[in-house]
């Protein structure tokens, strides 16, 4: 196990020598870590076996089950806020749907038990197993929404951004709030034909950008993490993970903004019918209200984390556990081979007579 900053026990034994309290939201979100990080190990192990297998429904329906069954096991009594699958027409924890053993105390989720399946399906870097866990009534509720524009920095620039100015002026202040030229920044734009405009603009302004097809929940970690390769994530990207991004800025006390940005015309009408401002500006603060941690493990491996490996007699899993206050560190796990998911077998076709 290795840390990312400051480890928890370090923040806990920090809280005692400045004589803090720790509130009993923070405990009881904390609890729920062990829990939270077996629920994206378990996901991750069961759709490993169709890396680069060109299922993608088949991963994802592995991952959301083996998610599911893992927070059955998590004590207290939970409910999903926001799932990815509903935008995809995917396999999905759905909105509302219960979780948890029932004994302990109510939380709150956001869930995507594979990020980038398309990833996971195609054998390419940068799919996860991730979820978001908060305290009653922290997590905004996207409704009928299912798509808004991000803007994600560290720490050190979280006050130089707004949602509703130019892109331009955002970067400006971002670099100047880390004390850098512009053309020294590096952002992250998602690679989809919504942001082709944006990215000629942010270069046309000399910063640099990166610009993978799918996987912004990376991409703002990226640029929430002290040793991230990036400083500004922006653009548009799902609902599910702007609040489980918001989760994660919250507990490093990073910063994000975000304002709804509809794809589709059902989902501009259900937003339309449900009376919904599109234009509102939604702060860090109306995205997750408390207490809350994220993690996340690897799938296909990446920068951020690497994906399953065997040695001899078990296979291996890493996460990354982000909790209050300021806390990352990465878990890294063995689990007996016995109780790894076998690969799918291949079809069989008919043969010549």
């Amino acid at each position: 196990m290795s840390a990312i900053g400051t480890g928890p026990s370090a923040s806990v034994r920090a809280e005692a020598r400045a004589g803090a309290l720790v509130s009993p939201a923070l405990t009881a979100v904390r609890a729920l870590e062990a829990s939270v990080t077996d629920a994206t190990r378990e996901a991750a192990l069961a759709c490993w076996p169709w890396v680069g297998r060109g299922d993608a429904h088949a991963a994802d329906a592995a991952a959301t089950e083996a998610m599911r069954a893992a927070l059955a096991r998590a004590p207290g009594k939970g409910v999903v806020v926001t799932g990815e699958g509903e935008k995809d027409e995917a396999p999905m924890l759905f909105t509302g749907e219960r979780v948890g053993s029932g004994d302990g105390p109510d939380f709150e989720l956001a869930v995507d038990p594979l990020e980038c399946t398309d990833f996971c399906a195609a054998g390419l870097a940068g799919a996860l197993a991730t979820i978001a866990v908060a305290e009653p009534g922290a997590l905004w509720s996207p409704g009928p929404a299912f798509y808004m524009d991000k803007i994600v920095v560290s720490a050190p620039a979280r006050a130089a951004i707004d949602i509703r100015d130019e892109p331009e002026v955002n970067l400006e202040r971002v670099a100047a709030a880390l004390g850098r030229r512009v053309e020294e920044l590096r952002v992250v734009v998602l690679d989809k034909p919504r942001h082709e405009a944006l990215i000629g603009r942010l270069r046309e302004l000399g910063a640099a950008v990166s610009t993978p097809a799918d996987g912004d929940v990376a991409g703002a970690l990226a640029a929430l993490l002290p040793a991230g390769e990036a400083d500004v994530l922006m653009g548009i990207g799902g609902t599910p993970e702007g609040v489980m991004t918001a989760c994660a800025a919250r507990a490093l006390g990073g910063g994000m903004e975000g304002r709804l940005a509809p794809q589709r015309d059902d989902e501009s009408a259900a937003l339309a019918d449900a009376g919904v401002d599109i234009e509102r500006r939604l702060t860090l603060d109306d995205l997750v209200r408390g207490e809350a941690l994220f993690a996340a493990t690897g799938v296909t491996g990446g920068s951020l984390l690497r994906g399953p490996w065997d040695t001899d007699d078990a296979t291996w899993t890493e996460s990354i556990v982000i909790s209050p206050p300021g806390a990352a560190r990465r878990v890294v796990e063995a689990r007996d081979k016995r109780y790894v998911p076998e690969a799918p077998a291949p079809e069989r076709r008919g043969t010549k007579s």
